[in-house]
């Protein structure tokens, strides 16, 4: 296809949630892209991939964020339709606060326009809420089936004549003066801007300061004289007893999970995640108790993920790191809700000649 006017070629290093969607805006805005991985793409090795990732609005003491949020939230409906696939689930999202945080953080919601209200936790009896605790639901917030965002970004990209797929295509190294990416056999590529969202490899290509973090999933069927209740169950935090546990529904073939950030650490690399031994970590996850009677629910799989966060603020962070070159250190579910953000930023960046 002839480049239109004002075309420019584009990279994109990793081809998870962050660096597909990237992919899709810019070649919607005009532009030649290329996309790289170092395994198949999607790649079910990623750090995007999963069953699905919370989508919420609301930050409540960020009014900025809550803004940005409203805008990714609105881009992925839109996205559906693009796409051509149905992988958001808006069966909402309830999060267990202390009594005395409920007031400011409903003050909060409505005066972003999030529609949020206050739920009695009996009406969730699934769920364990920690002590003198509330639950509040942000109803339009829900789950993204993140498997199935990947294969349909995928598709799309894979039937766009602007667009080069390239699975199996391990980076070497990046020059971020001059915008220049070494492939594994030697190749070299040259580019008008590089995204490099290689989840926790980015430390390694572009030199970019994160920190890698392990956590441990369990998947479960719910017992079948709550199946149903499951089946438009809503995403929910701050369980168990110390309030740090999550769960997420089934549903849209996704199966139950259920987490902690009590079993997240730290690790300096992802080569021996494998082999390491969950069972630790599961059973330091069933003793949180994020689900009442968890002993009856049937355990599926256990699988460890891996994520990265920017070093000085622990969150996730669209960094400048060249001339033209960009990095992406992405953090876990919340990486995943934001990349419409950062894909949108890209454009931007193009437009404004910032490359």
């Amino acid at each position: 296809m002839r480049a239109a006017a004002g075309s420019r070629r584009v990279i994109v290093v990793g081809a998870g949630v962050t660096g597909l969607l990237t992919a899709v805006e810019c070649a919607l805005a005009g532009h030649r892209v290329t996309v790289l991985d170092r395994g198949p793409v999607p790649n079910p090795q990623s750090s995007s991939s999963d069953h699905h990732r919370v989508i919420r609005t609301l930050s409540a003491d960020d009014a900025d964020a809550t803004g940005q949020m409203v805008a990714a939230h609105r881009r992925w409906l839109e996205l559906e339709t693009l796409l051509g696939a149905g992988f958001y689930r808006r069966v909402g999202v309830v999060t267990a606060l202390p009594q005395e945080q409920v007031a400011p953080v409903t003050e909060a919601a409505a005066a972003a326009g999030v529609p949020l209200r206050t739920v009695d936790p009996e009406h969730l009896p699934h769920l364990r809420w920690p002590a003198g605790s509330a639950a509040v639901l942000e109803a339009d917030g829900g789950v993204l089936l993140a498997d199935r965002v990947l294969r349909a970004a995928v598709r799309w990209l894979t039937a766009h004549p602007a667009v080069t797929v390239r699975p199996y295509s391990p980076v070497a190294g990046i020059d971020v003066d001059s915008a220049h990416v070494l492939l594994g056999g030697g190749e070299k590529l040259g580019a008008d801007l590089v995204l490099v969202a290689a989840g926790p490899w980015t430390r390694d290509l572009v030199g970019h300061p994160v920190v890698l973090h392990r956590q441990t999933m369990v998947y479960l069927r719910p017992p079948a004289d709550a199946a149903r209740w499951w089946g438009t169950a809503p995403a929910a935090g701050g369980l168990g007893a110390d309030g740090r546990a999550w769960v997420m529904p089934p549903g849209g073939g996704a199966l139950l999970k259920i987490s902690s950030d009590a079993v997240s650490r730290e690790v300096s690399g992802t080569a021996d995640g494998a082999a390491e031994d969950q069972a630790p970590w599961v059973e330091r996850l069933a003793a949180a108790a994020p689900l009442c009677g968890l002993e009856r629910y049937a355990v599926a799989a256990v699988k460890e993920c891996h994520y990265a966060t920017a070093a000085d603020t622990g969150g996730a962070v669209l960094a400048r790191v060249g001339p033209a070159v960009w990095s992406r250190a992405a953090c876990g579910g919340s990486g995943f809700s934001q990349a419409p953000l950062v894909a949108g930023r890209i454009v931007d960046a193009l437009m404004k000649g910032a490359a």
